[in-house]
């Protein structure tokens, strides 16, 4: 399949190889999520920043492109080393519609963005993210006086922001389900005219994501104080300072190489995402470890050992969403059932993962079971399972999850394979060196 920003896909499709057993060590791309705060940050610093094992992919391109668009240059000295040109915060009219892809994470950082440009910006995207919700979002940035407005009238993508900067004061967030609102709020709020307040009303899913955006804030020079739910935060007035920042592996590409080790009883070692990790999806290690796996930690990464028998769990991954199919698809491998709650957050991804996931494990030939927030998984040590063509539904994280499972079952055929350039685009290269 090819690829181009403009979202025009066309298909094919590859086949995986079973191996008997994995023992490799490999190395993975930067962090997508830590790659486009960084780039934010950056972006809006005062001075060049220097960002260390940046990933490079369809959705950090599109990043770095919609930021160019406002006038900050993003130089690539080479493939490990990026310089971002921050203006201060002093943003320029893009010339042209902003268009991002199926990219929800920099549709909803920039849209904040957009609002600290002195003039009207249009942000669009293809046709799944023109379903993705932002509703809760724009409702958050009329609050500090933006003059934000869904073309469609759907509270999803195009929207039009007015621009003209942030009031600042106090704003509510009406609910947590995507930490994307909460982290796009947080990036730009130091910019408000006045010191900035934001609430959040109900239960934050993904913690994780929000603790690395202000991580990453205080990192580039602005410590934000919140309460332990995080609920309640306040943002001081100020500018990011320009750094030099090294962007870690990324744990949710990582975890198709752990789960990898998990189903084939192999041994992989993931060499740079450190313990501890700034991201939640190293959570799925001592997940994949009640199962059955024995983890070590290496210098700069984790080791994962694989077991003869592999134990189905019972887990609440709300925090860790982006590895819910990773894990859906070791349960197949599993004995006994595996039930993953707290997940309806699942659907408004790039397809709706929670079905997608359940109804390809179906393909296969596992016994599953979909509910509204949760997915079970009928494990028999994958005595049932069968090759099958996997429909990826445009969705990089459904490729690589699924080829995982091809590692042990025959004839598993990924469709539209080159979806995964979206986060990964050497995934392929970099699985073979599994064999």
């Amino acid at each position: 399949m090819g690829i181009d920003l403009s979202g025009h896909y066309t298909e094919t499709m590859i086949e995986i190889q079973p191996l008997n057993t994995v023992d490799v060590t490999i190395a993975v791309p930067g962090s997508k999520s830590l790659t486009q705060r960084a780039l934010i940050a950056a972006a809006l610093a005062d001075g060049t920043s220097r960002l260390l094992g940046p990933l490079a992919s369809e959705d950090t391109e599109y990043t770095s492109r919609a930021l160019e668009q406002m006038g900050v240059v993003v130089e690539r000295e080479n493939d490990e080393v990026w310089l971002v040109h921050g203006i201060g915060g002093k943003l320029q009219i893009p010339a042209q519609e902003i268009f991002l892809g199926n990219n929800g994470t920099a549709t909803r950082f920039l849209t904040s963005v957009a609002a600290l440009v002195p003039g009207a910006v249009v942000i669009d995207g293809e046709e799944r993210m023109r379903e993705r919700p932002i509703g809760p979002l724009m409702q958050a940035l009329k609050g500090w006086g933006v003059d934000i407005l869904s073309i469609m009238g759907t509270d999803c993508p195009p929207l039009r922001i007015g621009g003209g900067g942030l009031s600042g004061g106090e704003t509510l967030l009406p609910e947590g389900r995507s930490s994307q609102y909460l982290s796009s709020l947080l990036l730009v709020a130091p910019y408000a005219v006045s010191p900035a307040r934001l609430k959040v009303e109900g239960e934050v899913l993904s913690k994780p994501y929000v603790s690395m955006t202000l991580s990453v804030m205080a990192d580039f020079g602005i410590e934000v104080h919140c309460d332990s739910q995080l609920n309640d935060f306040r943002i001081p007035q100020g500018s990011y300072r320009a750094m030099e920042y090294d962007i870690e592996g990324d744990a949710s590409n990582a975890s198709y190489f752990w789960a990898a080790a998990a189903i084939t009883g192999g041994r992989v070692t993931v060499s740079n995402v450190p313990v501890p990790s700034l991201q939640g999806d190293a959570g799925l290690v001592p997940l994949l470890a009640r199962m059955g796996c024995e983890v070590s930690r290496e210098e700069g990464g984790i080791t994962l050992q694989g077991p003869k028998r592999l134990e189905g769990i019972r887990v609440d991954m709300g925090d860790m969403p982006d590895v819910v199919p990773t894990l859906a698809v070791v349960a197949a491998f599993a004995h006994g059932e595996t039930r993953i709650d707290n997940i309806a957050h699942l659907r408004i991804k790039e397809c709706d993962r929670l079905h997608a996931t359940l109804t390809e494990l179906s393909r296969m030939g596992a016994r599953v079971e979909e509910g509204p927030d949760f997915m079970i998984i009928h494990g028999d040590g994958g005595d049932g399972l069968r090759g099958a063509e996997i429909e990826t539904y445009q969705d990089h994280r459904m490729a690589m999850s699924f080829a995982v499972a091809g590692l042990r079952v025959p004839g598993v055929r990924i469709m539209d394979e080159s979806c995964v350039a979206k986060s990964f685009p050497d995934f392929w290269e970099r699985f073979a060196l599994l064999g």
